[in-house]
């Protein structure tokens, strides 16, 4: 395009196509230092809700292969264009009406809960001929918005249930694996009372389980989590900022 007098002039570029691309060697970067962080027996997860597909396949061309998201459709939709190799978590609310759309191939739902949570995952698990993990949250943070069971809570439910059959499952709930505890700490600055909720949840898990996942820490607090006994972290933002 030329003005009148006959210089060229610039042809205005639509926003959406000068966005910035995300950057596989920033991902890459992140996955290391964080990486790098880890004792060798801490799990991490990658929690790719709200993430783009590049950035998420920047992680697994980075080697992560442990991907959680928070929201079913979400979950849903990114599965269908991503690598079938990659073990998918769910670690948001999940309601019974959507537990039969993620049953057939999650890998773990680490946040249960409730029992009818619970029950309606082995039905589903049962009805297709499979057995699924799961993770029982605990509810130790402040914040009343927070879901999960109360400490009180998960002391009876692993009592009540703490019969195994012969392969090692839960028989109340016979194709459920309850294999651990997940929780949340307060959104706080003090640090005394993240640590102090930390440990109660590790204390839970190994005083009724058997070597349990401890899913513990997220981006601002996972270091205080893995001292206080996680082996399983769930950090998303500083592995995509």
């Amino acid at each position: 395009m030329q003005s009148e007098s006959g210089e060229p002039t610039a042809v205005p570029i639509p926003t959406s196509v000068v966005q910035p691309q995300p950057e596989s060697s920033v991902v890459a970067e992140n996955i290391g230092r964080i990486r790098s962080s880890l004792p060798d027996d801490v799990t991490l997860v990658c929690v790719t809700k709200y993430q783009t597909l590049d950035n998420i396949k920047a992680a697994y061309a980075a080697g992560e292969r442990e991907f959680a998201e928070s929201r079913v459709q979400e979950l849903l939709s990114k599965k269908q264009e991503l690598p079938e190799d990659i073990h998918w978590h769910f670690i948001g609310h999940l309601q019974t009406n959507k537990v039969r759309e993620i049953v057939p191939f999650i890998t773990l739902i680490q946040s249960v809960d409730s029992e009818r949570l619970l029950q309606k995952i082995s039905d589903e698990a049962e009805r297709i001929g499979r057995e699924v993990d799961v993770l029982l949250e605990v509810h130790v943070a402040a914040e009343e918005s927070k879901t999960g069971f109360t400490v009180e809570q998960i002391s009876t439910l692993l009592k009540d249930i703490k019969t195994y059959n012969s392969t090692g499952y839960f028989t109340a709930f016979p194709s459920v694996r309850i294999l651990g505890l997940m929780c949340m700490a307060s959104n706080t600055d003090d640090e005394e009372q993240i640590r102090s909720e930390f440990e109660t949840v590790s204390r839970l898990a190994h005083e009724y389980l058997d070597k349990p996942i401890v899913s513990m820490g997220m981006s601002e607090d996972y270091k205080i989590a893995i001292q206080q006994g996680s082996n399983m972290v769930r950090i998303g933002s500083a592995l995509f900022e």
